[in-house]
């Protein structure tokens, strides 16, 4: 495969993290990934004449919105395979779509449902054009739905991911001045998924991104660098939102963002 990550569309920067390209090589063949939990969203196109996407044996549409993942899932690549995607900041699906966000937790919209001639836009459109395709639908969206963001969320959700979901609600809370009902209401309609369930999957990434980039000696190190109780408690949660251990996944071999080989338990 050959996959490349490249940087937000600078008048998109608020709301996209990054845009990518998937690409496998001349006789590759189908190959089987398993995604992790994820606090993101996003927006992928495949091309409809380099092969197919399947989630759960479910052929995905060819232009789609998903939302924030909070499980892993099984993931089948068939076919010469062209994909490009862009991964949303995680309040993208409210502030720019104007979509319930909880709809589309641990799920997808057909984004053609939106712009219906969007996918036709993007098969004529050669290579990184299609990213452009992409991101002009995203400019779009945002014209027409930007009203919807809540800023005092947003604020919250970078304070979470600033301090790699350690961060404490109650002093959260107290910070914006917020109940306990009203910032989880708020919260939940925004992102589709709850302040705490938000901050485990924050934790678990930063984790996941240390294991990556080999910025440990032991499992412990990364369990309490990252303030589980304890090692147990880490190798709990990491099986939770990446369905095995963290033995198994690095076992796994190369890594790609929020993919990783698939293999059984």
């Amino acid at each position: 495969m050959i996959y490349r990550q490249l940087p937000p569309p600078p008048g998109l920067r608020q709301f996209v993290s990054y845009c990518w390209t998937l690409e496998s090589h001349a006789g590759e063949e189908a190959q089987a990934f398993r995604t992790l939990a994820d606090a993101s969203p996003g927006l992928i196109f495949q091309h409809p004449e380099k092969g197919v996407l399947y989630q759960e044996n479910k052929l995905l549409p060819a232009v789609f919105l998903y939302g924030q993942s909070t499980r892993h899932a099984a993931l089948r690549l068939e076919g010469v395979f062209g994909i490009s995607g862009m991964v949303l900041r995680p309040g993208a699906l409210r502030s720019v779509f104007g979509l319930n966000a909880g709809e589309l937790t641990d799920g997808c919209i057909d984004a053609r449902e939106l712009q219906p001639a969007l996918a036709g836009w993007l098969e004529d459109a050669p290579g990184e054009a299609q990213l452009q395709g992409l991101s002009a639908f995203v400019a779009g969206q945002l014209e027409r739905n930007r009203r919807q963001e809540d800023a005092v969320i947003e604020a919250a959700l970078q304070r979470i991911q600033g301090a790699q979901g350690t961060l404490s609600m109650k002093d959260l809370r107290d910070e914006l001045r917020m109940t306990e009902r009203s910032f989880e209401r708020r919260f939940k309609q925004y992102t589709g998924i709850s302040p705490k369930l938000f901050t485990r999957i924050s934790q678990f990434q930063a984790s996941l991104q240390q294991m990556r980039e080999g910025q440990f000696g032991k499992l412990s190190d990364l369990a309490y660098g990252n303030d589980y109780a304890d090692q147990s408690h880490f190798i709990r949660a990491f099986q939770e939102f990446a369905g095995c251990s963290p033995l198994r996944f690095q076992e796994a071999g190369p890594v790609i963002d929020n993919l990783s080989a698939h293999f059984p338990r």
